[in-house]
């Protein structure tokens, strides 16, 4: 309870000191619980009973309903406060931060943000062009109690080209003129404003092959200077080229950019096979035997030197680079093993929180229940930073020792139900509680 007492308490000072500013601070503490406990899923209708039947606070439902679509939130300054409560948010003197975009399918027609998206995560069952939002979510990535986590830290709705030139009344928000930008123009409005905030870290972003190239990196450097680092992972057709000479001596021309074509990332693949060894490192939750081979060469697809490692398993190998030349290998493969969690931190964000079963449908509540959304993920991962010791697994699954997300939620579910919690929201009275909570909490467990 006093874990959520720091939490919360800092996050409902960022609004006004208004008696209706502070009635929005509380109503923001209830709304951000009821998205994290494991009742049911986040659509707004449940946040109200949760909120009327779990903690007891009599809300009038068309007041809920406009403050849960409001515009009034002050969002810019609840990510920061929040920002500056993660605990030790660097690894090994570096800021990791995940990025990648994910997809929430919709049905209804207006519904802010929504377009027809291509998928490439489509199974053979699903369209691979459903109707949906995309969204650009970046995070960064923690170790928590022994395991890796990917805590949301700022996000930017893609609204395609388009959508936009049609003037397609769900590209808009009231009060203000829909702007184009792609997703790596996205991406760098976001790293360049974390960094602001992290002044002085070192950044390293951590991205999939989509994103891990110049249209990224190169504006990258240009706002935030040699400090930004980038880690992705190669294509198979990618060529690779020897650093270039160094001249001792004058000669007519410019310096050569790169030295002679090694070949391609499936070429060497096989020729470096024999001379991979054994690294001992940290992967998905346990330390494994990986073998490996790394070289330094130079990409023209980032035009920068990188650090190479093949990773090869029994019938398979990937390539990862890093611009990073000061990374080991171990470091390399484990910071590009933990971005999966940036990719189960989506089903997280969907499911477990319900992000993708809301049926808001203007832009401000769509935007605030995203904002919910992941601000709950965030306050869920900070909350497991703080704890004195390492939760326990409640449900077992084959090859999986470490605690999972709900029970971190379980925990938080029972903190917040305690009969003393009211003193978090500044209530003197004692709110009526209803006798089958727990028996509700037995039946989510």
């Amino acid at each position: 309870m006093f874990i959520l007492n720091d939490i919360l308490k800092p996050l409902q000072k960022t609004f006004s000191s208004t008696e209706l500013g502070m009635n929005r601070g509380q109503w923001f503490t209830y709304a951000i619980l009821s998205f994290i406990i494991p009742f049911t899923t986040s659509i707004s209708s449940n946040v109200l009973r949760s909120i009327q039947t779990l903690f007891g606070f009599h809300v009038n439902q068309r007041r809920f309903y406009t403050f849960m679509a409001s515009n009034k939130l002050p969002w810019n300054k609840l990510w920061l406060t929040l920002w500056s409560m993660i605990p030790e948010p660097l690894t090994d003197g570096r800021l990791l931060i995940a990025l990648d975009d994910f997809i929430n399918a919709k049905t209804g027609k207006k519904i802010f943000g929504c377009a027809t998206i291509f998928d490439h995560a489509a199974k053979t069952n699903q369209s691979k062009y459903p109707w949906a939002q995309n969204v650009v979510l970046a995070g960064v990535l923690k170790l928590v109690k022994g395991r890796w986590a990917c805590l949301p830290l700022a996000f930017r709705f893609y609204l395609p080209q388009k959508a936009i030139k049609a003037q397609s009344e769900n590209m808009k928000v009231p009060g203000k003129e829909p702007l184009f930008q792609t997703k790596l123009e996205q991406a760098v409005d976001i790293l360049s404003q974390v960094s602001h905030h992290f002044a002085g870290a070192a950044i390293t972003v951590v991205c999939d092959s989509w994103f891990g190239n110049d249209g990224l990196f190169t504006p990258l450097r240009k706002h935030l200077g040699d400090s930004v680092q980038l880690l992705s992972r190669l294509r198979s057709n990618t060529a690779l080229y020897m650093m270039p000479h160094i001249r001792t001596f004058k000669k007519q021309g410019r310096p050569e950019k790169y030295g002679q074509r090694l070949g391609s990332c499936a070429e060497l693949a096989a020729r470096f096979i024999s001379k991979a060894s054994t690294h001992r490192v940290f992967l998905y939750g346990k330390y494994r035997e990986v073998h490996a081979f790394s070289m330094a060469a130079m990409l023209k697809n980032i035009k920068s030197p990188v650090r190479v490692v093949w990773v090869f398993r029994k019938t398979q190998w990937v390539a990862l680079f890093s611009t990073d030349m000061e990374l080991s290998v171990e470091q390399i493969i484990e910071y590009y093993g933990a971005r999966w969690k940036i990719e189960s931190g989506f089903k997280e964000i969907k499911q477990d929180i319900g992000s993708s079963k809301t049926q808001t449908r203007n832009a401000h509540a769509v935007i605030n229940h995203l904002n919910f959304s992941l601000m709950a993920t965030s306050i869920v991962w900070i909350y497991g930073t703080r704890l004195e010791n390492t939760p326990e697994r409640r449900h077992y699954v084959k090859g999986r020792n470490t605690f999972a997300f709900s029970d971190l939620r379980h925990i938080i579910a029972k903190a917040a139900l305690a009969d003393d919690f009211n003193a978090v929201c500044n209530k003197n009275q004692k709110l009526s509680r209803k006798s089958f909570v727990d028996a509700l909490l037995r039946m989510v467990a």
